[in-house]
């Protein structure tokens, strides 16, 4: 199989489920390249440095952000990302993966244009084969 993602990135904070996602990436081949970031600052940081220096290569396609972080929470990330995302010149397709299964939370993310879905931890390989395949979920 041909990776049809060439960039993927988790902003996570927990070391578990990141090296199960990139275990199950790597087993099935779902992307080229997988980046990782513990908190929403250490992603801020990496997109406001991308818009000085566009390379489209550097731009993962599809990011997966946790809610509960220190530093800086995925709320507030994504309160930032969304004020830089128009200018970057690629679709981003953004997931929400937290373990809150809080019901304002789900409603408050589904709201936000940036988020394409919210899905609930753990996630499952047949969750992540149909994100980075394309397909519906």
């Amino acid at each position: 199989m041909s990776h049809k993602i060439g960039l993927a990135c988790i902003i996570d904070d927990d070391s578990m489920y990141v090296n199960l996602v990139k275990r199950i990436v790597e087993a099935k081949k779902l992307c080229k390249n997988l980046m990782v970031f513990q908190n929403g600052m250490e992603a801020l940081n990496y997109f406001e440095a991308l818009l000085k220096n566009l390379d489209k290569k550097c731009i993962p396609e599809i990011i997966f952000l946790d809610l509960n972080m220190p530093v800086m929470d995925g709320w507030e990330f994504l309160e930032n990302f969304t004020k830089i995302k128009s200018k970057i010149d690629k679709t981003i397709t953004l997931y929400i993966v937290s373990s809150s299964i809080n019901p304002v939370d789900i409603e408050k993310a589904k709201r936000i244009n940036s988020v394409k879905d919210y899905l609930i931890k753990p996630v499952t390989i047949e969750d992540l084969e149909a994100i980075f395949l394309g397909e519906v979920l």
